[in-house]
Order: C-alpha cells, then sequence, then structure tokens
C-alpha cells in the first residue's frame, strides 16, 4: 500500500474507532474489529474507495461475520444500525453509506426511512447530563426531549454528577469532558460506574483527540455540536447496547 494511502487510514482511524465502538457497544469489542480490519487493509490496497470508507467497509463487514445477524426483540435489524451509524454519527452521505455497506443507495434511503421511524416508536429512557455550559445544558435538553427522553438531571461538576447519578437512577448519562472549574466529566462517569451500571455517551468538539489509545476511553462518542439525529441515533445504540461480538 503507497505511503499516502497509509497516512489517509491513520488520520481516519479515530473516527473508525468510534463507529466500531459504537456498533458493538463497548470498547474492547469496538477496537479488536478495528484492528482485524485494520490488519487486513494494509496487506490489500484498493483504491476504489478512499481510505476511511474502506475501513468503515471492513469493519461493518467484519462486524457481520462475528455478530448476530438477527434484530434483538424489538430492535432494529444490523444493517440499518449501520446506516444509522454511518450517515448520523459519522455523517457519510446516504450514496457514501450505501457503498460502504454495498448496496444500492434506493435500498440505503428505503431503509433509513424505516429505520428513523423505528427510532421515533423505541423505548424512552431518563437522561442525566452532565454540562458545565448552561445554555449549552439548556440545548441538549430541549434535544432530548425531541428524542422522547426525560431528563433526570443536570449537573455541571463532577461532585454533582455523583450525587445526581445515585439520587435518579438515569437509564443513560449524556456527558461532556471538559467541565472548567467543575472537573473532568470522564473522572465523573468513572465514579458513578463503580457504583451503577449505566450507559454513557460522550461529547466532545474534538473526537479525534478522545480516541488515542492513551487512557481508557468511552464507547460513545458524539461531536460537539450535534443533530437531534445524531444524539436519538447514539441514544438507541447506548441504550440497546448494540449488537454485540459472540
Amino acid at each position: 500500500m503507497p505511503l499516502s494511502r497509509r497516512q489517509d487510514l491513520l488520520r481516519a482511524l479515530p473516527y473508525a474507532r468510534r463507529y466500531a465502538r459504537a456498533l458493538c457497544g463497548s470498547q474492547s469489542s469496538g477496537d479488536l474489529l478495528v484492528a482485524e480490519s485494520l490488519r487486513e487493509l494494509m496487506a490489500v490496497d484498493d483504491p476504489t474507495l478512499p481510505p476511511r470508507l474502506r475501513l468503515y467497509q471492513w469493519i461493518s463487514r467484519h462486524h457481520a461475520q462475528h455478530g448476530t445477524q438477527e434484530a434483538k426483540a424489538g430492535g432494529m435489524p444490523p444493517l440499518a444500525r449501520k446506516l444509522l451509524l454511518l450517515t448520523s454519527l459519522e455523517e457519510l452521505s446516504v450514496a457514501d453509506a450505501a457503498r460502504v455497506l454495498a448496496i444500492a443507495q434506493p435500498q440505503a434511503a428505503a431503509m433509513l426511512e424505516d429505520a428513523h421511524a423505528r427510532l421515533r416508536s423505541c423505548a424512552q429512557t431518563s437522561v442525566l447530563i452532565i454540562e458545565d455550559e448552561p445554555i449549552i445544558a439548556m440545548d441538549i435538553e430541549e434535544l432530548v426531549r425531541q428524542c422522547g427522553h426525560t431528563i433526570a438531571g443536570v449537573a455541571s461538576s463532577e461532585a454533582e454528577a455523583v450525587r445526581l447519578a445515585r439520587e435518579t437512577r438515569p437509564g443513560l448519562i449524556l456527558a461532556d469532558i471538559n467541565l472548567g472549574d467543575g472537573g473532568d466529566g470522564m473522572n465523573a462517569v468513572s465514579a458513578i460506574l463503580q457504583h451503577q451500571d449505566i450507559p454513557i455517551i460522550f461529547v466532545t468538539a474534538y473526537p479525534e483527540r478522545l480516541l488515542t489509545g492513551d487512557t481508557i476511553e468511552p464507547a460513545f462518542v458524539i461531536t460537539k455540536p450535534f443533530e437531534p439525529l445524531t444524539l436519538a441515533v447514539s441514544t438507541y445504540q447506548a441504550v440497546s447496547g448494540g449488537v454485540p461480538l459472540n
């Protein structure tokens, strides 16, 4: 593989890791999927797709090989989940998502329309928001409500987040990374997870800085600013646990 394409693959790696983790529902399974895909990609050069799309493609293929092909009870088919994640979380066009998954664009569009309808009817949950900026917190509250969920509470510091999680026992936590003088969102989540098993979605303006491999990292990461659909899809994946690897 030419050096320039290898460099393009490395630049695409943080986004591929985000996709794989959201798809699998865990850090360990997602990173294992990326490593397996990257090894094969490095050995076989194919210039027909940009490196980032090729990474998404191989991750999707390996997930289909290792994961269940059946939707969970009341859940969504794996292919529809992939389309939702590629078009909302990874912000691909429908045409590019269809290329990644090797399906016709009209089929992809129809599947997405059905998937969006399923999202609107999925189970609701209560959400704890960890965000230190009041205006941003208010915007996130509105987006959460638009997705059909309730607000368990809004915390602006580590200590408040831990207290509210203990008192309200939310179904999901939506956490900013940097809480300013209030501390660190990841530290708050770490403390909460010592006593409660709650799905977490981290929000950050720089996802590529978060997925570095240097520290323990979150399974679900969305980029600020985000659209209601991105939040709805990520929430669905986090709460449902994705389609786990065997």
